[in-house]
């Protein structure tokens, strides 16, 4: 269990390619991967990954700021805050421009720290990134569900949860993800404020790195559509959709998540070869 002092926190992560960097170098299997998880849930979302990816990439896992085990602080629970945080890990481990693969409001921090210092990442893969949504078509239903968090916290993510995943997905995957939402900290729901009026979109036509936008097809919470409107304003941005999968593709078809990812791995090789 490994922890990073950063920016007057700790940060738990796990670094799955320390042993192998330097065989995966020889073997030119390109950049590390850095994995940063939805709201409330933690580095254990990107298991089916890990046993994949860490076979030939050196794989970074991260607990952001007031989840899993890093620390739940009071303040620096924005999106700026956790960007710092992911920048400031990169230099503590040494990483070479790594990819940042981001899930849901983790992809807004991919993005943004891509945007801040493109010198620092080699790529982003966004899966099922919020974008604009909410503050252009579900700022209601965030309003409701911040209300719903203050009067009833466990009612209302055990009842918000299911949405996030398709029809076919285990009842145990999603206990799982109910109980992390729990076990993460209050404070966090401050993303949820600053979402109502955040908005990448004028800002994504500089992104200087190659932004892959995977999204699962029956994703209610985020429309498939948000994801192709940014892949089109990046300039060098794709978007990969998985079928039969919602809000964690890389959850519900892990399979078919790891195929888009090193799909987007390999062209993003060429872009910036």
């Amino acid at each position: 269990m490994s922890f990073a002092h950063v920016n007057g926190i700790e940060l738990h992560y796990e670094d799955h390619g320390q042993e192998g960097h330097g065989r995966q170098e020889a073997h030119g299997t390109g950049r590390p991967l850095v994995f940063l998880h939805g709201w409330g849930t933690s580095g254990r979302a990107w298991d089916a990954q890990l046993a994949d990816l860490a076979r030939d990439h050196r794989t970074v896992t991260v607990d952001w700021r007031g989840c899993g085990r890093s620390d739940h602080p009071v303040t620096g629970n924005d999106v700026a805050g956790n960007v710092a945080d992911v920048l400031a890990l990169v230099d503590l481990l040494a990483l070479d421009r790594p990819v940042l693969v981001g899930s849901s409001i983790g992809a807004s921090f991919a993005l943004e720290a891509a945007l801040a210092a493109p010198e620092r990442v080699g790529g982003v893969v966004s899966v099922d990134g919020p974008g604009h949504w909410p503050s252009q078509g579900m700022a209601p239903e965030l309003n409701a569900l911040m209300a719903g968090l203050a009067a009833d916290r466990a009612g209302t993510v055990a009842d918000w949860v299911p949405n996030w995943y398709g029809p076919a997905t285990s009842r145990a995957l999603i206990d799982r993800t109910v109980r992390q939402l729990l076990d993460s900290g209050v404070f966090i729901d401050a993303l949820f404020t600053e979402a109502l009026s955040y908005d990448p979109r004028p800002a994504l036509p500089r992104l200087a790195v190659p932004a892959v936008f995977v999204h699962g097809r029956l994703d209610t919470e985020i429309p498939v559509e948000v994801s192709e409107a940014l892949a089109a304003l990046a300039p060098h941005g794709e978007i990969q959709v998985i079928e039969d999968a919602a809000h964690m593709p890389h959850q519900e078809r892990p399979a078919a998540f790891n195929a888009a990812l090193r799909a987007a791995l390999a062209r993003m090789a060429l872009v910036t070869a």
